[in-house]
């Protein structure tokens, strides 16, 4: 009976090991696509925290100069805003969901979601010259001062609606495992290095605006990238002094391009429209 568990657990060492060998000698292509994905789960699994000290702020105004109503304006079939709310519901509850809006009409369809707006943005706060840290600064103070301190603020634009609770996940862990990092906003490569941008002169003829980079060779350059807006997550702190980008310890989560769109002109929503469908297909396929 002895001889024979060993058999046994010679026999599965064996199997063990030949599948080591096919997927080391044989499938290295398969073993590279095997790793990156269980790479990602254990990145995402470690993102699985508890968010209950966090407070999520929706800056969405009415006005909308380019595209009328554009935060509610109805994008594969559902308002604007809907899409990252519907998102943001996954790994939120209610409560810690605010938006800070100056209209009636965004109040009452994010109502439908089962969220409630508990003050209109003042009128001091809701001109085009008013910053989202300013918006996200009020939310957050009467947050504190009704319901309960936060620790953390995660802004979010009502026009993200390829928003994704697995990039929260990540951006959250970068976060925490940086004691001096003040937030992490999303963020996505140049496609053309920006050293070789070009400009038109009041005489009307191009020029690069910096020619010393004439030369460079493009993968010389350094790489650099631009906010995706999308996500901001803040600590409490950092909103409370109204930090930004420009003053405070900020780290950048890059996404993939087919993720981020910047939606200002009627061109950017028909784009965007697309884009959205396509991912809405994906995720039934």
């Amino acid at each position: 009976m002895f001889g024979f568990i060993i058999f046994i657990s010679k026999s599965l060492a064996l199997s063990k090991f030949i599948l080591y060998v096919i997927l080391i000698k044989v499938a290295p292509d398969y073993r590279k696509k095997f790793n990156e994905q269980l790479s990602l789960k254990i990145k995402i699994s470690l993102c699985m925290v508890n968010f209950k000290n966090t407070l999520v702020i929706i800056p969405a105004r009415g006005g909308s100069k380019r595209i009328p109503k554009k935060n509610i304006k109805l994008i594969n079939g559902s308002p604007m805003i809907s899409w990252p709310l519907a998102e943001l519901k996954k790994i939120f509850k209610p409560h810690q969901i605010i938006v800070s809006t100056d209209d009636y009409e965004i109040k009452a369809i994010v109502e439908s979601h089962g969220l409630k707006i508990p003050f209109l943005r003042p009128e001091k706060l809701s001109d085009d010259y008013t910053g989202t840290m300013e918006v996200a600064s009020h939310a957050l103070d009467w947050y504190e001062n009704n319901i309960s301190k936060v620790d953390h603020v995660l802004i979010v634009y009502p026009t993200a609606v390829l928003l994704s609770n697995k990039d929260l996940k990540l951006a959250f862990r970068m976060l925490e495992e940086d004691q001096n990092c003040d937030g992490v906003f999303s963020a996505c490569n140049f496609p053309f290095p920006i050293q070789r941008a070009m400009h038109k002169q009041e005489n009307g003829y191009a020029r690069m605006i910096d020619p010393s980079y004439y030369l460079e060779r493009s993968q010389d350059l350094p790489e650099t990238f631009h906010d995706a807006g999308q996500f901001y997550w803040y600590t409490a702190k950092a909103v409370k002094e109204v930090l930004n980008i420009n003053n405070t310890n900020i780290k950048a989560l890059k996404l993939h391009r087919n993720k981020v769109i910047d939606i200002d002109t009627p061109e950017d929503f028909d784009v965007a429209e697309q884009m959205l469908k396509f991912f809405v297909d994906e995720s039934l396929s």
